[in-house]
């Protein structure tokens, strides 16, 4: 998979769901949700929850959003973070190491449970990056 870069946005209250289905309903494509109990969260409120939704357009059009989850802050206006993924490791883990330099890294990238490489940073404008490097596929 190529290297992308696109919005991803942080619902609160649970209405990742709602938000990701209407932005489907106005630009079609593909959406697909994956929730936190689907990678074994072992809290029951947030089993249905959103961790992860992707709305894919045959246009290239690329939207990600998730529920915020407990103790992450959620602040209106705030709530949106640039994603940055793809499966070229060297290629994103240099990006990384520019980005998260003289900024503030929430999340380190490493090895998620969902399988992937991850990491979230503030960079030193203020700017919320999220990486994701793909696991290698079988």
């Amino acid at each position: 998979m190529p290297v992308r870069l696109n919005p991803y946005i942080a619902f609160s209250g649970g209405d990742a769901r709602a938000a990701m289905e209407f932005y489907h309903s106005v630009f079609g494509g593909t959406l697909v949700i994956n929730t936190f109990g689907e990678f074994g969260a072992p809290d029951p409120a947030l089993a249905d929850k959103v961790m992860h939704g992707m709305l894919e357009t045959g246009d290239g059009l690329a939207l990600m959003g998730a529920d915020s989850p407990p103790g992450m802050e959620h602040t209106p206006g705030n709530n949106i973070a640039v994603s940055l993924s793809g499966d070229d490791a060297d290629t994103l883990r240099e990006w990384w190491a520019k980005l998260s330099e003289g900024g503030s890294v929430s999340t380190p990238l490493e090895k998620q449970m969902w399988g992937d490489e991850f990491g979230a940073c503030r960079d030193r404008f203020g700017i919320e990056w999220m990486v994701n490097i793909g696991a290698p596929r079988s």
